[in-house]
């Protein structure tokens, strides 16, 4: 079994707050994760799949939860928000009877927007939320996973530990970070059917109910061509027509695949001196890029090597695996892009300890300075410019400019 990184966070949140929240996108390894917990810290567990379970949890609360006693697991849920005021009820008593109330209730659910909605009526304050993301490579690999810095040193000595050469590379790429696909006793399981099923159900079990879906092939086409679009700018007209359906259509759908951990937005960088500057649309990141391979029909190497979309594959999964280095440590990611009206631009912009780092994103080998020209654009930044890199596919670390170096992806 493949030890994850996020288990830390939320043991510690276990023990300072009620609740715990995990939320993230189906099969990331949620449950996987609860099996530990109630096996090391002796839980009772619940899911709400159970349909007799869930028939009692939302017709009778009270009831199932005076038959099922904190400390408490409660899996997928979403399914029943009718539990959220007893919960709160429940764990105000504690804190009156007792004078305390940590780790009473651990939940999970892959439907972000229904979580929110119930737990920001009833439980606000007292649930600390953990979002999960599929396997980084640093668990895949059994690399100890660290918050990533821009730092030619760190980047130096890690990558001594690992190397991929591009196919390796483009080979996780198109298989994903999903841990159903790194299961040893799953070893013959096929990326195709994987995901194909994943699809399946997540339009069946999660989309379903949220929106009514009149035709799902439109939504299955929309996300095929949002699939095609990770990591470039989010332009809702372009979807729209390209769907076939209106634009505030294309925004509802859109929201969904975001509370559901599907994808993800990165919000363009921007200050006063250059706020005239710049563009405002966000980017829109797949949160796994097996998942956009599949559903671009990018279904093997040979065929993502020789693909248009090959460097904005690769973006993805290197700001992915950037992103996953922070949540999975329970750090805030301040993470954007720049693009101004000049199409200068800048894959990334790390505010790290008030600092800017710049990074761009790349699939080869060697670069020089001619691919930083972007940088000096925020010269004129409030923030003082760190180390800034090329991330990109060299085995070794090298300069490139004045502070600014190519840094492997094994690195991150």
């Amino acid at each position: 079994m493949i030890a994850r990184t996020i288990k830390k966070q939320i043991l510690r949140s276990l023990k300072t707050k009620p609740v715990t929240l995990v939320t993230g996108a189906r099969q990331v390894g949620k449950s996987t994760l609860c099996y530990e917990i109630r096996d090391g810290l002796g839980y009772e567990y619940v899911s709400l799949d159970d349909l007799r379970e869930r028939k009692m949890a939302k017709e009778d609360p009270e009831l199932f939860l005076s038959l099922h006693h904190a400390p408490l697991i409660l899996d997928e849920v979403q399914y029943a928000p009718e539990l959220f005021q007893v919960l709160e009820a429940n764990v105000n008593k504690e804190k009156e009877r007792k004078g305390r109330n940590e780790g009473m209730y651990l939940l999970t659910g892959s439907q972000t927007y229904e979580l929110m909605k119930g737990i920001s009526q009833s439980m606000a304050g007292r649930v600390s939320i953990v979002r999960m993301s599929p396997l980084s490579a640093s668990e895949i690999f059994s690399q100890e996973e660290k918050t990533f810095e821009v730092s030619p040193e760190a980047a130096a000595k890690r990558a001594k530990d690992y190397h991929m050469d591009i196919r390796q590379l483009l080979g996780l790429i198109v298989r994903g970070m999903y841990p159903e696909l790194y299961d040893k006793e799953k070893t013959g399981i096929e990326s195709e059917k994987f995901y194909s099923d994943y699809v399946d159900t997540y339009l069946e079990r999660d989309v379903s109910q949220i929106i009514q879906l009149r035709d799902k092939l439109k939504f299955q086409n929309f996300l095929e061509v949002l699939a095609s679009l990770t990591g470039e700018e989010l332009v809702y007209d372009t979807l729209a027509k390209a769907v076939g359906v209106k634009v505030d259509t294309i925004q509802s759908w859109l929201s969904v695949l975001v509370a559901g951990g599907i994808v993800y937005l990165l919000e363009p960088y921007h200050e006063y001196s250059i706020a005239k500057r710049i563009m405002k649309r966000p980017k829109i990141y797949f949160s796994d890029t097996g998942l956009a391979c599949y559903l671009s029909r990018l279904n093997n190497v040979d065929v993502l090597q020789r693909s248009i979309f090959l460097g904005r594959f690769v973006e993805t999964y290197i700001v992915n695996e950037i992103r996953k280095s922070y949540t999975n440590n329970g750090k805030e990611a301040n993470m954007y892009y720049y693009r101004d009206s000049n199409q200068n631009e800048i894959d990334l912009v790390l505010l790290q300890d008030g600092e800017l780092h710049l990074v761009e994103c790349k699939a080869g080998i060697s670069y020089t300075n001619r691919d930083v020209k972007a940088f000096s654009q925020l010269k004129k930044s409030s923030y003082p410019i760190g180390t800034s890199a090329i991330i990109c596919n060299t085995p070794s670390v090298y300069p490139i400019g004045e502070d600014v170096y190519a840094l492997p992806i094994t690195s991150i």
